[in-house]
């Protein structure tokens, strides 16, 4: 294996990252046609440990949803979560009353910040056809100076993330979507204001890449101390440099080495994260990440006393309506859509 390849190997549901990133989730869920309430029919819950299911060897997951898939309401104090959505639908309402749907090629960046609740349901909005989810979920940690910023969450559309068209000599394209950072001179949308992404002296990056057969992609040389890494989640095979990497793999980069990479004979598709350490104590206790443990005491204490805000949702899982369409309300008259 290349020596500037740090390491390599399975790619798993869950991934721990490294700073400035605390973890990567990737979800990918085959639902079926739904019961006409956005849910799954009930006599496909039967066999279901609802509240808690986390059965990997089925095809699709309840998670903590009893009727619809998801997250049910629950915490969050002093990181941001990043919702990169491939496939499907997520509904998201949070304790500010704030809610929104977005779907395939849509990003969701939150920051908790100081505390906040939120939920994150699938709802099965086909009655007529399967409903794929897939997604992956990045949590991205806040410096100190950011763990009590005032939350807040924005929409990052399809239609406005800027996508490269990287084609080389052989005529094959790499579609590189530009989630956070730059590629090739092409600069991302602003991510929230307190994010260690905001600074760009940071180097935050997150790409989506969809590469055709034989298409290539580079990556340049940028520090030492920048954490890179590489998730080939669908296809056969890529050559990093001139290691040959098979699908469904994790690979850790150096940041000061430049890399090509190029896919083999099928569609082959890759998610970067990248990004310069913030060097600061990390403690991640369930639902919170603050720099001690004081802190994290804190915060539970605090979560105790005030439910961040409370919850002012009927439902722990609001679904929003069937046929709503992709929104986002970020106030009582705020409402924006693609």
């Amino acid at each position: 294996m290349d020596s500037r390849i740090k390491s390599m190997e399975k790619f798993p549901f869950r991934e721990i990252v490294g700073d400035p990133f605390l973890a990567r989730m990737h979800h990918l869920d085959e639902y079926p046609e739904g019961n006409g309430a956005q849910g799954v029919p009930p006599e496909m819950l039967k066999d279901r440990e609802l509240g808690e299911d986390f059965d990997f060897s089925r095809d699709w997951k309840m998670y903590y949803g009893k009727e619809v898939p998801g997250f049910p309401v629950h915490p969050h104090r002093g990181f941001e979560t990043v919702t990169i959505v491939l496939q499907g639908y997520v509904d998201h309402s949070d304790s500010s009353g704030l809610a929104g749907r977005y779907s395939a090629g849509d990003v969701q960046w939150m920051t908790a910040g100081k505390g906040m609740q939120h939920a994150e349901m699938f709802p099965l909005v086909h009655d007529d056809q399967k409903n794929t989810v897939e997604l992956f979920q990045v949590w991205l940690n806040l410096p100190a100076k950011s763990k009590f910023a005032e939350p807040c969450y924005k929409m990052l559309w399809d239609e406005e993330i800027p996508t490269v068209i990287d084609e080389n000599e052989h005529g094959a394209k790499a579609y590189v979507n530009v989630i956070a950072g730059s590629y090739k001179g092409t600069l991302s949308l602003s991510p929230n204001p307190e994010s260690w992404a905001y600074d760009r002296n940071h180097h935050v990056g997150m790409l989506t890449v969809k590469m055709e057969p034989g298409a290539s992609m580079s990556l340049p040389e940028v520090s030492s101390n920048l954490n890179r890494n590489l998730f080939f989640y669908q296809g056969e095979r890529i050559w990093v440099n001139d290691t040959l990497v098979e699908g469904l793999h994790s690979l850790k980069l150096a940041g000061d080495e430049a890399f090509t990479i190029v896919n083999g004979d099928k569609e082959g598709y890759l998610l970067v994260l990248e990004g310069e350490p913030i060097g600061e104590p990390v403690v991640n206790y369930g639902p919170f990440v603050m720099n001690t443990m004081e802190e994290i005491e804190r915060a539970y204490k605090d979560y105790q006393l005030t439910q961040f805000g409370g919850w002012p949702w009927d439902d722990p899982g609001p679904v929003h309506e069937k046929e709503g369409g992709r929104f986002a309300r970020y106030g009582e008259d705020q409402v924006e859509r693609p």
